[in-house]
């Protein structure tokens, strides 16, 4: 043995074993991802190409796909065109939107280039009126209920005149309409409720029938009932007629049909509310029987539609 072979012993440190044991997991967790890596290109999952597929045909399709939206507009677009045009011919105005009162309409990309005074005097006078008229729909409800308390006064027919309606049904309300046939303005003292024929029509309140007209011309079938309080309510262009002069129907009860009886240029009801012989707006007596949205939406149909029915 050479003498001059020397060995000494390796002290093992914890610091030592703790670099080996770093150095190997960094070996272990390297070479795992590269295999990994290596693995994701070459091999593919079948969710994988399920995906790749896809895409490689919506590439193909992508192309077309932009032509059918194009002619979808187009159709839409079309469809827009020709609602306006028959709105114009019969009512005088424009299609109604989908949604009456969009958000949209009052903010814009203009509000930003408002100043802030003047947006604060806005609101601030905004906020007068709202407060005033606040005021007064209080003041008018005290009205209203000592009227009520009092016993003095009756509350006018409220009911809807037919078993639902919604906006597109409501046609034009009072004042000068353009008249269907003479294409002239002249005075509309109802309200046109559009419905099928044949659809029922409902009393509006408790009430006598205190007359029953059947008639083709003018008004066409027309029964009028009176109601406590000195309102009267009147249903004009009916088809066939359920009630009689005199008798005593309740509110919501059939007293007939909707027709297109006399001067009417299609299926509707002429829906009218009268206090101590005054025709007033049949419009303000629906608030009740229905939201408040959808009593936005007929005021706004019936201010807008500039045409009647009859």
């Amino acid at each position: 043995m050479d003498k001059n072979l020397k060995f000494r012993q390796v002290e093992r440190t914890a610091l030592n074993v703790l670099k080996s044991f770093l150095r190997y997991l960094i070996a272990t967790v390297s070479l795992a991802v590269f295999y990994y890596v290596i693995f994701a290109l070459v091999v593919n999952t079948d969710s994988q190409k399920a995906l790749r597929y896809e895409n490689r045909l919506y590439q193909k399709t992508y192309a077309d796909m932009l032509e059918r939206e194009r002619l979808i507009s187009d159709a839409i677009d079309g469809i827009q065109l020709k609602d306006n045009q028959i709105y114009e011919n019969i009512f005088h105005s424009s299609a109604p939107s989908v949604d009456l009162f969009k958000l949209d309409a009052y903010l814009s990309s203009a509000v930003d280039s408002i100043p802030d005074k003047d947006m604060v005097e806005y609101v601030y006078a905004k906020g007068l009126n709202v407060t005033a008229s606040a005021s007064k729909v209080e003041e008018n409800f005290r009205r209203i209920m000592q009227l009520c308390a009092e016993g003095t006064e009756a509350l006018p027919p409220m009911s809807l005149p037919l078993e639902s309606i919604s906006a597109a049904q409501v046609g034009a309300s009072m004042g000068n309409k353009v008249n269907p046939f003479y294409k002239v303005e002249s005075f509309h003292s109802g309200l046109d409720l559009i419905a099928s024929q044949g659809d029922p029509v409902l009393a509006a309140a408790d009430g006598v029938v205190t007359s029953v007209v059947r008639s083709g011309r003018g008004d066409g079938h027309v029964v009028e009932i009176t109601h406590r309080g000195g309102y009267v309510t009147r249903y004009s262009h009916l088809g066939d007629i359920a009630v009689s002069r005199g008798q005593n129907v309740l509110r919501g009860k059939k007293i007939a049909e909707v027709g297109v009886s006399g001067s009417s240029f299609a299926p509707h009801l002429h829906y009218e509310v009268l206090k101590d012989g005054e025709a007033l707006d049949p419009v303000n007596f629906l608030f009740a029987s229905v939201r408040s949205k959808e009593y936005a939406d007929f005021s706004y149909m019936a201010s807008r539609t500039r045409q009647s029915l009859d």
